[in-house]
């Protein structure tokens, strides 16, 4: 049941706006009871004390069964639900619902298009990578739950002078077997090489503008190597990618758009928008308060500016998108909004669903990465740890458990994305390997353990009787709640494009859950009902971890 949108309704009818009156119903728990509406807002308009209308508003719910109480207080009011049928309805639906408890259809027509992850060509995949990818993937498991249609783009870094740097590097240095079987990690190398003989021979980086411009130029033998380095990374990145159970839409990154920008250049044209500066072109945005969006350099070449106004327009044409996410860290706040402003000053209406999801960096340890100085942490090399370190961890828990292999990969790979996941985006992430391994706390392995121990209460009891929703304890019903709670949390996900919120429930859900087995028994007791329905909010809880869980990237697993 919308307890709120229940309360806003019988309110209305008073002559107040239903939805001015949800917006300000707020959930809460202890002695207030678990909502509370301020009726502060509507004294002006009814020419009435607050103190008085809490005590109109409050007669309304005389006969609704909905509450067992409403209170007028300091005008103030506050709603009591009636636990039984609060528990009754928010159970059953998510039995009825399983692992699909929140999915709906608010978003259907709408197309959501995310760009994330977007890995460099010829540069590892390493831990610096790893919020875009499973904060975009998230966002996109989730718009999509909610019924819209998600475009998931991964957006290559698949242009630029480093590839001239790359060419020169492996006809100095390079062998064609050797990167063939080692890959990246070999690609990385002479890059590197590359840049510490730079140093030393300034003439090398005259070389690889050479070079570049001969892949501008469509040269053979240049496109050739360009085009391979590119197969290479995109073989490995896509293992990555399959580990995280991620797939993309679309890999048209910033090669794709060579064509696409001087429509766009002649349109700013048009519209005096460029400015000649220094022998460049940009856009003037002193007015609103930015530097100028460079769109040209003074030797004509193009930059990411002018990429990502092609890129806008053609996704604009090519999806019709609701909303365009940008999945990006946040040192790059300033370029987005030079782009949307741009786009806005052009005349794009949809500039305005344009948004730049920004996020943290990601260090290890206290120490920062560098692919220029060789100072990377594979993503490969993290996820692999984490598998050793969970399966040690499991053998020694559980030495009898079958496939243990196969559970620390999920518990592994899910307690490096839940850690990820678990903090605001925004925050920069130090990884330290004992927190985001570890089997206790504010973890993914702790999420993933509470729902093997329902797994296990459930497969002890066998078929769940005849329940009784009377006389629910503290634990029960704020359990409940929570559980209740999840589905507008998904909703706020997409508000705020912060799959954290997700987290957070999750594990709110799992310390509740845990708190309630501890202090009460449910197998074994007299009361059969009160066992079944001790059953079913087990089951309740089982399934709304797992649609969590699964919204994060993180599998779930049914023995620990």
């Amino acid at each position: 049941m919308d307890y709120q949108g229940h309360i806003a309704k019988t309110i209305s009818a008073m002559g107040i706006d239903a939805v001015e009156l949800q917006s300000l119903i707020v959930g809460q728990t202890g002695e207030k009871g678990d909502f509370a509406l301020p009726c502060f807002r509507f004294a002006k308009f009814l020419r009435k004390s607050p103190i008085v209308l809490a005590e109109e508003f409050k007669n309304l719910f005389q006969d609704d069964r909905a509450f067992s109480k409403v209170e007028a207080v300091s005008g103030y009011l506050n709603f009591f639900v009636n636990k039984s049928q609060y528990a009754k309805r928010v159970i059953d639906e998510i039995i009825l619902e399983g692992e699909n408890y929140g999915k709906s259809q608010s978003g259907h027509g709408k197309t959501v298009v995310i760009d994330y992850s977007s890995i460099n060509i010829a540069k590892p995949f390493h831990i610096g990578h790893l919020s875009t990818t499973v904060i975009g993937a998230s966002l996109a498991r989730v718009y999509a739950f909610l019924g819209y249609e998600v475009v998931g783009i991964n957006h290559l870094g698949d242009w630029g002078t480093q590839f001239g740097k790359m060419i020169s590097a492996y006809k100095r240095w390079g062998k064609r077997d050797v990167i063939e079987k080692g890959g990246v990690a070999e690609l990385t190398k002479i890059y590197v090489k590359f840049h510490e003989e730079a140093e030393k021979e300034e003439s090398l980086n005259d070389e690889a503008r050479a070079y570049f411009r001969k892949i501008e130029d469509a040269d053979p033998e240049c496109l050739e190597l360009f085009n391979w380095f590119k197969e290479i990374t995109l073989k490995e990145v896509k293992k990555i990618y399959d580990t995280l159970n991620i797939t993309f839409d679309s890999y048209d990154g910033e090669s794709f758009f060579n064509d696409k920008m001087e429509p766009v250049i002649e349109e700013l044209k048009e519209k005096n928008l460029l400015k000649h500066s220094e022998g460049a072109q940009i856009v003037d945005l002193e007015e609103y308060g930015m530097t100028p969006c460079m769109i040209l350099r003074s030797d004509g070449a193009t930059l990411y500016a002018t990429r990502d106004l092609a890129a806008a327009e053609y996704r604009k044409k090519t999806y019709d998108f609701h909303k365009c996410l940008y999945v990006v860290a946040y040192q790059q706040n300033l370029h987005f909004k030079q782009v949307f402003k741009v786009l806005e000053l052009m005349g794009k209406d949809y500039a305005k669903d344009m948004e730049h999801v920004a996020f943290g960096m990601v260090s290890v340890e206290g120490k920062s990465l560098s692919t220029r100085k060789g100072n990377v942490v594979l993503l490969k090399d993290v996820l692999e740890k984490s598998v050793e370190k969970a399966q040690a961890v499991i053998s020694e828990k559980n030495p009898d458990l079958e496939n243990i292999h196969e559970i620390a990969k999920k518990v592994g790979h899910g307690a490096v994305v839940f850690f990820a996941l678990s903090s605001s985006r925004i925050k920069d992430i130090d990884f330290y390997y004992d927190r985001v391994l570890s089997f206790e706390g504010e973890s993914g392995p702790y999420v993933q353990y509470t729902y093997a121990r329902c797994c296990s209460i459930l497969e002890k009891a066998g078929a769940i009787g005849e329940e009784s929703f009377e006389n629910l304890s503290d634990d029960e019903f704020e359990l409940t709640k929570l559980l209740f709670s999840y589905k507008e949390t998904l909703h706020e996900v997409i508000e705020k494009n912060e799959p954290s919120f997700i987290s957070r429930k999750v594990l709110d859900i799992a310390k509740a859950y845990n708190k309630f087995y501890y202090e009460h028994r449910i197998i074994g007791i007299e009361d059969e009902k009160k066992k079944n329905f001790r059953l079913k909010l087990t089951k309740a809880t089982m399934d709304t971890l797992k649609s969590g869980l699964k919204l994060l990237g993180v599998d779930v697993t049914n023995k620990m």
